[in-house]
């Protein structure tokens, strides 16, 4: 069994008006690029993890067209909720509705084998930023909003303990632990930061995380940090390609 990432698939399956394609060559044809490249890549006995911004749908209902989608493809897949996936609800309707491929994580771990994997979304800190190594362009969907520090403070400091919670979810005894979060929990030169302190006192040993586009290509490849991994998977950095985690 191989483990493989690839995060923020933005499927647009449920809202064909959400196309990605608006956002540059890049993302000309992007779905049908997932699609071939996970068949070339993942075996029905792999595990594939998707740390967030799944689908454009408004409710678990509208996506179950982009859930089905991703069930047809190889593999076990386990997802995470990002900043866009307006759709997720309440666990319990989650587990009604999934398709029996996908599991995910939200204040809970999930084991497979001997690896065990928790996580949560996070959310923007001013403890480190990616400036540098995004080429900003108009988002033509972008919504103005004025939001302070204090109310952008507050849900990364209740991501903080919602991941603390999942982390407790962990078998002690896996041999590969992994951490999931759909914002970045470290910046790029690797320094310590509020998520990362968490992640080592849980002996995580890979961080799997997305969240940021328009990613200047090769110019953010983290790497490891205090016995931490930490892998940058968002599908329009790696050309739509799942990255693999373990073979």
């Amino acid at each position: 069994m191989s483990i493989w990432a690839l995060s923020d698939l933005h499927l647009a399956i449920s809202h064909p008006s959400k196309d990605m394609k608006v956002f540059g060559p890049l993302w000309e044809g992007y779905m049908e690029k997932i699609e071939a490249h996970w068949r070339a890549c993942i075996k029905p006995s792999d595990l594939v993890l998707i740390p967030g911004d799944i689908c454009w749908a408004m409710t678990l209902e509208e996506a179950k067209l982009d859930l089905e989608w991703i069930d047809r493809l190889p593999g076990t897949k386990l997802i995470l909720k990002g900043n866009h996936d307006y759709w997720w609800a309440s666990s319990a309707k989650m587990k009604a509705a999934l398709p029996p491929s996908i599991h995910f994580i939200y204040n809970n771990a999930f084991h497979w084998e001997d690896v065990a994997i928790a996580g949560s979304r996070l959310w923007d800190t001013q403890e480190y930023n990616f400036r540098e190594q995004i080429q900003f362009q108009e988002n033509p969907r972008e919504k103005k909003q004025v939001s302070t520090f204090e109310a952008e403070e507050k849900i990364f400091l209740k991501e903080l303990e919602r991941l603390k919670t999942s982390l407790q979810c962990l078998d002690p005894k896996s041999s590969l632990r992994i951490a999931l979060t759909h914002y970045p929990p470290i910046g790029s030169d690797l320094a310590p930061s509020l998520t990362s302190a968490i992640l080592e006192s849980f002996r995580i040993d890979v961080c799997v995380f997305g969240h940021l586009h328009s990613v200047r290509k090769d110019s953010l490849p983290f790497g490891t940090a205090r016995g931490v991994r930490y892998v940058f998977a968002s599908g329009d950095y790696l050309d739509f390609r799942p990255v693999l985690i373990r073979a």
